[in-house]
């Protein structure tokens, strides 16, 4: 017994383990992230996106009504082609019709038995001899100011940047760059010498007048902005304000200061060509009928 032989036993142990799974899961993974790739660019352009850029959206998915129809198949056509008139009508977004105020000139009081009265208008009880004697005046201060840059050797190569005009809102003048001649350094709200002795030159005019001044700043289309925010809506601003400045150390009075605003690249001089040096400018306006309305009021 002890000598027979004994059969050897094999035992395979099998070890337990995950199996393969395959790539399936690098797929859901890719678009998982994918999914949210779009979720924050959406927040993003959310963010960036105007009030009213996000309206024209919300209108361009906003469903459309349709007229219901018992006329041929009863879908958008109705049985009907473009051309005719029926359900399909104007295919375009529904318009929405608002009845706007009447313009400020040709509004006016109700009266009591419903019909409408002008209202007075600014220059009301100004007597046509006081706005013409005004309108001589804005020719007598172009004229003083024309001769007086002809007359200052060291201002000749401004007299192109100097504008003078008669419009609506009264005698303006506007300081404009040229190219490769500007009234501030690129971004900035400090003047150069040669810009402070145009304005003082054209204080002395402004103050033998007698109208209130409005006094204006603009800039080009050109984009500017730095990392505080600061635009060309400041920029122009800040200009006008320095303009306002110079003026009254040059003898214009505080009270006879109407308005100073900054209206960056909105007023373009050249319209054709926003980006254009000369849309850089200050405006400088003395405005029509408060000089002659405080002359009435005074008699």
């Amino acid at each position: 017994m002890a000598n027979e032989s004994k059969t050897p036993i094999i035992k395979k142990v099998k070890k337990g383990g995950h199996g393969h799974h395959g790539g399936a899961w690098k797929v859901a993974y890719a678009d998982f992230v994918t999914a949210m790739m779009a979720f924050f660019l959406l927040l993003w352009l959310l963010n960036s996106a105007t009030q009213e850029q996000l309206e024209g959206i919300s209108n361009y998915f906003a469903p459309i009504s349709v007229s219901d129809s018992t006329s041929g198949a009863g879908d958008v056509l109705g049985g009907q082609s473009v051309a005719d008139s029926g359900p399909l009508g104007n295919p375009a977004q529904p318009s929405v019709i608002i009845d706007l105020p009447a313009p400020r000139a040709s509004r006016g009081r109700a009266d009591e038995d419903g019909s409408d009265s002008p209202e007075p208008t600014e220059d009301a009880g100004v007597s046509a001899r006081e706005r013409e004697r005004e309108q001589e005046q804005f020719h007598e201060a172009e004229d003083a100011l024309r001769q007086a840059i002809q007359s200052l050797p060291e201002l000749a190569p401004l007299a192109e940047s100097l504008l003078i005009d008669n419009t609506p809102e009264g005698l303006r003048v506007q300081i404009v760059d040229q190219e490769g001649l500007a009234m501030f350094p690129s971004g900035s709200a400090d003047m150069y010498e040669h810009t402070q002795h145009m304005l003082a030159l054209v204080a002395k005019v402004v103050e033998t007048m007698p109208q209130k001044v409005a006094i204006a700043g603009h800039t080009d289309a050109v984009p500017f902005s730095n990392r505080t925010g600061y635009g060309n809506w400041e920029l122009s601003a800040d200009r006008a304000n320095a303009s306002r400045r110079v003026l009254m150390d040059a003898g214009v009075s505080e009270d006879r200061i109407a308005r100073v605003v900054g209206k960056a690249a909105e007023d373009p001089l050249m319209p054709d060509d926003p980006k254009n040096a000369r849309n850089r400018r200050i405006s400088i306006i003395l405005l029509r009928g408060t000089g002659a309305l405080e002359t009435a009021a005074a008699h």
